[in-house]
């Protein structure tokens, strides 16, 4: 592990999260219980919706008291969370989110989540590859990673994600990304992954669909290339946004240069919302997301 990323130390830094109805007490509530279990505060983001009436933090802290547990600390907030109506999460902040990556074959997104996992940049943890091809097979095993060929035909499908479901649910997965996984997921299973899986795509859409959208976006001649990640919704490609970039192009590049660029962008957008998610620093507000940076 690169030496330049320092991890939080395992039962002694933990990230509380919650929403709820905005109302006057709710800072003053969070850090009162914190005082009462030995908690320091790291770092502390809030955000009021005041369009929704709705109030969203985030909190990394620390314990001085070495026999405080999670457990304890999840028993202790729940009446604080019962007062002022609060969805909560809490969590050790050193735990590794448990994630299963899905490729097909454009293998630039695995690449650099591997990577980044490899060099100790993002605080996750791959139990399985899957793919409906075997073309990053060899990706897999150089990392030591089991890869799980799910091959997909219409006559399949129904088939094929039974399996993925069977491996999330074995596997206990707390995050699936689709790093380029060129499949749909039924209405279904979008809505048994709700929250918890992420996509990639370049950022033409809804102008340039199908399988060369940087050749159609070449012809008309484009000057801006960009990508979204985005949680999986039954909606296609509407799901929640996690993060966006662009890159400004002109008219000396050909079509392959552009899909360098873009896959450049896709690569760096995707590892920002796995980073985020796997940090519990973004929260669903509705068709948006809360991101604390």
């Amino acid at each position: 592990m690169s030496p330049q990323f320092t991890r939080p130390q395992p039962g002694r830094e933990f990230v509380l999260t919650l929403s709820c109805p905005d109302r006057a007490g709710l800072v003053h509530a969070v850090s009162g219980f914190l005082v009462r279990n030995s908690g320091n505060i790291l770092e502390s983001q809030q955000f009021d919706d005041r369009l929704q009436d709705r109030f969203f933090m985030r909190v990394h802290f620390d314990v001085s008291d070495p026999s405080t547990e999670l457990e304890h600390l999840r028993d202790r907030f729940g009446p604080v969370a019962q007062a002022y109506g609060i969805s909560w999460t809490l969590r050790d902040a050193s735990t590794p989110t448990r994630t299963l990556i899905m490729v097909s074959r454009f293998g630039h997104c695995l690449n650099d989540l591997l990577f980044r996992r490899h060099t100790g940049s993002l605080n996750i943890e791959i139990p399985a590859i899957v793919s409906n091809h075997r073309d990053f097979e060899g990706l897999a095993e150089s990392y030591g990673i089991p890869f799980h060929h799910i091959p997909v035909t219409r006559e399949t499908k129904s088939e094929a994600e039974a399996r993925l479901l069977e491996l999330v649910h074995d596997l206990d997965i707390d995050l699936v990304v689709l790093a380029r996984y060129m499949q749909i997921l039924s209405d279904d299973l979008c809505k048994q992954l709700e929250g918890r899986a992420i996509n990639i795509h370049h950022s033409f859409l809804p102008s340039f669909k199908g399988a060369r959208p940087y050749e159609q976006a070449y012809d008309r001649g484009v000057k801006l290339v960009g990508a979204t990640a985005h949680y999986v919704t039954p909606d296609l490609d509407e799901g929640q946004i996690i993060d966006q970039d662009v890159v400004r192009v002109d008219h000396s590049l050909d079509p392959g240069e552009l899909v360098t660029v873009g896959r450049d962008v896709e690569a760096q957008v995707l590892a920002h919302a796995v980073k985020w998610h796997s940090e519990s620093r973004v929260m669903i507000d509705g068709n948006r997301t809360v991101v604390f940076r």
